[in-house]
Parts: C-alpha cells; structure tokens; sequence
C-alpha cells in the first residue's frame, strides 16, 4: 500500500485544527522574527551547530532558544541533525543578510514597529483610522524619517519585497519604445535597474525623498546602470521630475486614500511628455472568494497607513479618470502585482 493512501486529506481534517492554524498564525511569524533578530540563520551558513554555541553567540539561555529551533524546525526553517544541533534547511537561507531573495529585512519590520499596530486592528475596523498612527503619534512615514535605524531597515525591506515582483515586471511587460522612465518614490532604484539592464538603451531616473540619494546611488552602481540613472530628490505631492516617456509607480498608489493617490498621478500627467504612459504597480484585488494575498496586504495597507488601500480593476479605473488618464489594460505578470497602464486623456 502506499504510505500516501494512509494521510489524512484536507476533508478528513478537524475544521478545529485548521481554525487553530489561523488562531496561532503569530506563533509562527514572532518565532521567526527572534531568531532573525538573533541573526541565528547567519550564524548558521557555516553548517550545523550545538545549541550551547548559539546561545553563547547571541547571549540567550540555551535550553529556550533549543525549544525556539526545535518548533521552527518543524515547519521547515531549521533542521536538527543530531540532539540540539541545528541547521538551515533551504527556506530558512533566505532569513540571512547579503543572500539573493534575502526577506531578512522584511521579517524584522514586520516583527517591530508592525507588530503592536497590528494587535490593535480592531482600533483601524473600529475608526477607520491607522493604527500605526495611534500607536506611535505619527504617520508611518514620518516615523522612518525620524528613526534612521528601523527607516534603513523599512527600505531594505521595499527593495527584499520587490525582489520577486521585479523580475515578473520585467518579464512579462513590454518596456521597448520608452526613451526614458521615470520611477517615482522609487526607493533604492531597484525596479528602474532591472528594466534598465534589459533595456541597454534607456535612460532612468529615480524619484524620491532626498534623504534616500545615498542609497539608491549605491544601489545603481552595485547594478551598474550608474551612467544611465540618476537620482532626483523631491515630493511628489509637490512637482515630479517633468519630461519622461513614462511615469512608474510601484507600492506608492497604495499608501494613498483616493484624493492623495488622484494627486499624485494629476502630478505626474503634468510632468509626463505628450505620449507618455503611466504604469501603476500594484496588487489589483480579483473577485470572488478565491486566496489572493492582496486581500490581507490590504488589511497591512488599514493598519499601517491612513487611508491606504488596495484596489480593484473598476476602482483603478476610476482613480486614473479622475486624475486625467484612460486605462488601457491591466498587465498581469507571474508574481502577485500587475501592470496598471493608462494614457493621458485626450479631448
């Protein structure tokens, strides 16, 4: 007989138990976030090692960081290769710093500043209101400009969290045709240089807070796409850098609630030449019932920021009609994020 034929399936399963999956989900997510926080996953690229030695390392009891491994083995993060030695399974590599696809940053943002505005979600059902705001007596932006610290951190998650997203960008729209792009709140610069590596003739430019110039010129050159790319400081509430063939926009429209994202986009149909085209990144929320991760992105998006939203295709519409612009499609790549094209409205 086959051992498979002696699993349960998922109808055989206690709806008890799977409610329980969801109940404890931060269980999990905390778990991973100390052992992050611990930099226990770089302490283990060298191979297996005893749990006495990781704790001497990172200045923890040894007995309650065993039984942290030992729960995160058994989801798949870590392994025990012999009694209370442990080492990194493949998924839990992408927990170290300096490792391509890297969630190392990601998973300390979420694990922080995060965590207590979420525990008071209901705070935002209630209000309508963030509860990140509530929490720390600021926007979430304002709050990585006065802390340097968890900012870096908040940017080099951006730039994990488009890892995935950017090359599905890249591959499954055609770029050719634009002259120049301009990636407004482009962060670090990471999307504008994986479009500019495959495409040897355009011209970038990065857009965003002067505080980031450092940053996203290190990131360039790292890409080598330095001579091709420039970084512009600016608030694109303001005034956007004028003359582009197109105008991208990746997690920004998102931050926004509809008046604040219809400004944005009013300034960069003022700054975009005649032909330009405004491409808008972003999880469009499908409908239906079925899983989308859009959904409690969404939810992130409530918390987090005061108005902020993922948006349906009809919504996305309407937002680019009010800010000068005809949707023309909407772009879906193998990642979770589509391409929003629109052009300026014509009379």
């Amino acid at each position: 007989m086959n051992q498979s034929e002696n699993l349960p399936t998922t109808s055989q399963v206690p709806p008890q138990a799977i409610l329980l999956q969801m109940i404890t989900g931060f269980w999990v997510s905390q778990s991973v976030y100390v052992v992050t926080k611990l930099g226990i996953p770089d302490l283990l690229k060298q191979g297996s090692r005893h749990c006495d030695e990781l704790a001497t390392k990172t200045g923890t009891h040894s007995q309650s960081l065993y039984r942290v491994l030992r729960a995160l083995a058994s989801v798949g993060l870590f392994e025990e290769t012999q009694s209370r030695c442990f080492q990194l399974t493949h998924l839990g590599t992408y927990l170290q710093s300096d490792v391509p696809g890297s969630l190392r940053a990601f998973t300390l943002m979420m694990g922080q500043e995060h965590l207590l505005p979420w525990n008071n979600l209901i705070h935002s059902v209630q209000t309508g209101e963030a509860a990140f705001e509530q929490q720390y007596g600021m926007d979430l932006f304002e709050y990585y400009r006065q802390n340097p610290e968890p900012g870096k951190i908040f940017e080099d998650a951006m730039t994990e969290f488009s890892v995935v997203a950017k090359a599905a960008v890249v591959e499954a729209y055609d770029f050719s045709g634009i002259n120049q792009v301009v990636d407004v709140g482009g962060g670090q610069g990471s999307l504008v240089a994986a479009i500019l590596q495959k495409n040897p003739t355009m011209q970038g430019v990065v857009f965003d807070q002067p505080y980031l110039k450092e940053n996203a010129q290190q990131l360039l050159e790292k890409e080598q796409v330095q001579d091709r790319c420039k970084f512009v400081g600016g608030d694109f509430f303001e005034e956007i850098f004028p003359g582009g063939d197109a105008y991208m926009l990746k997690h920004i429209v998102h931050d926004w609630d509809d008046d604040r994202a219809i400004a944005i986009l009013q300034r960069c149909h003022q700054a975009m030449s005649e032909q330009g085209r405004l491409l808008v990144i972003e999880q469009v929320i499908p409908p239906g019932n079925q899983p989308f991760p859009g959904k409690f992105l969404d939810l992130n998006m409530l918390v987090a920021t005061p108005g902020g939203r993922e948006r349906t295709a009809e919504e996305y519409r309407d937002l680019f009609q009010a800010a000068g612009f005809n949707l023309t499609r909407i772009v879906p790549t193998q990642s979770d994020v589509s391409v929003v094209e629109g052009v300026r409205i014509t009379d």
